[in-house]
């Protein structure tokens, strides 16, 4: 296992690493989502996913693109659309 350095691999990794999150904590997700504190009730869990996801991605690719909060978006937030919230 080295450093990515291609940009479509690191974009999978920051999928896979927030899809882990979510999968392990889908109860989190769900109240999180509900309430509108998702990110506060997972804050420990995305800090040490990002951790991990800056730890396996190439420095420059880091840097040059956001594919972790994409992620975050893309997996934790959407697919929670369907639970009611006060956010939408």
């Amino acid at each position: 296992m080295g450093i990515v350095k291609d940009p479509e691999v690191a974009r999978r990794i920051a999928r896979a690493v927030v899809s882990d999150i979510a999968l392990y904590n889908a109860k989190q997700v769900e109240e999180g989502i509900a309430k509108d504190t998702l990110f506060d009730l997972l804050k420990e869990e995305i800090e040490e996913g990002r951790s991990y996801y800056q730890s396996r991605i190439d420095p420059e690719v880091a840097r040059s693109t956001n594919y972790f909060n994409e992620a975050l978006v893309d997996v934790l937030v959407r697919s929670g659309g369907r639970i009611p919230s006060k956010a939408w």
